[in-house]
């Protein structure tokens, strides 16, 4: 009798350490540990997010594990069947599952603070406070104006409690590795900065959605900008307004007062009014050698852009263009 009570009792244990003890879900979900949080605040949040079913029966193996003195902050992949052992063994081991981070387009310092404080735990005034910060910029060579040039759109991983200033310096890592001893040449070639390349990229960027005209667009603003010309670009007067939904620049548009608004200040903004792709600051890098100095939306709304060497010549195309749009109603 005796030899079947301490087997039944080890196969209960038994069943507790391994069996499984997570509710009813999908194939997997996450469960998000804080930094700082004890093993309390831990427990709490697997039993009230319904990741598990029995506190008591995980918590006699957490305890066994010694996990309750060695909480690791993280994002952790909870899988469906999981035992009180596999649960607590992944979280005392702090392996957690990275978040994959795509950074595409973003227009404004806030449209990046809030990319990455929506996608992990770093602390968003801590974030914006970084960009502002002209002393801890000056390292990359960058300021507050031209901060997120140290951002190039791409796929990136990071564990889910990397804190704020450990973001900053991975991107700015990467940006470091895109701009190869080639490339700088080729930017002191054109007579820019690698920050004056990524401020003509935005510009680049936001007229443009095909790759194969962007070096033509490119050599538009390095030829004004080479003249001492406004540059008069419209996707600065949106930046400036912050609207970014005009589909119409008209006259009062342009005469809004921004260090931006490059119809009323000559050379370059002050910094970058989207994140260029790579592929455009490729295409900036390998601008040729054109005559051209205007160009305007093609009247078939292709997409593309019918390009002048002269003003009569421009004319001649934005008309087109502008009767087109009249003709839409636009």
């Amino acid at each position: 009798m005796a030899g079947c009570l301490a087997a039944g009792a080890l196969v209960y244990t038994s069943y507790r350490v391994f069996g499984p003890n997570t509710k009813a879900f999908g194939d997997s979900k996450y469960f998000y540990v804080h930094t700082n949080s004890t093993y309390s605040n831990v427990l709490d949040g697997l039993e009230e997010q319904g990741i598990i079913r029995n506190r008591n029966s995980f918590n006699w193996v957490a305890q066994q594990l010694d996990y309750p003195n060695r909480v690791k902050a993280g994002r952790y992949k909870i899988s469906r069947g999981m035992s009180n052992f596999d649960i607590a063994r992944m979280l005392r081991s702090g392996k957690q599952t990275p978040v994959v981070l795509v950074i595409n387009k973003l227009r404004t310092k806030d449209d990046f603070v809030r990319k990455i404080s929506n996608n992990l735990e770093a602390d968003s005034n801590v974030l914006r406070s970084l960009m502002k910060d002209q002393v801890y910029l000056r390292q990359f060579g960058l300021d507050s104006n031209t901060v997120m040039c140290a951002i190039i759109p791409n796929t990136f991983e990071f564990y889910w409690n990397t804190g704020a200033e450990a973001v900053f310096k991975k991107l700015e890592k990467e940006r470091e590795e895109f701009w190869t001893p080639e490339r700088k040449e080729k930017a002191s070639k054109l007579g820019l900065s690698i920050n004056q390349v990524s401020i003509l990229g935005s510009i680049v960027e936001e007229e443009s959605n095909k790759n194969d005209e962007k070096p033509l667009i490119a050599s538009v603003y390095l030829n004004r900008y080479r003249k001492g010309m406004r540059l008069q670009a419209d996707p600065t007067v949106k930046f400036a307004l912050q609207d970014f939904g005009l589909k119409r620049i008209r006259e009062n548009h342009t005469l809004f007062d921004s260090p931006y608004n490059t119809y009323r200040y000559e050379g370059f903004p002050p910094g970058p009014i989207c994140t260029p792709s790579e592929k455009t600051l490729n295409a900036v890098l390998n601008t040729p050698e054109t005559d051209y100095l205007y160009f305007c939306a093609r009247a078939d709304f292709s997409g593309y852009h019918a390009f002048a060497a002269t003003y009569a010549e421009h004319l001649t195309n934005a008309r087109k263009y502008q009767a087109e749009l009249n003709k839409r109603g636009f």
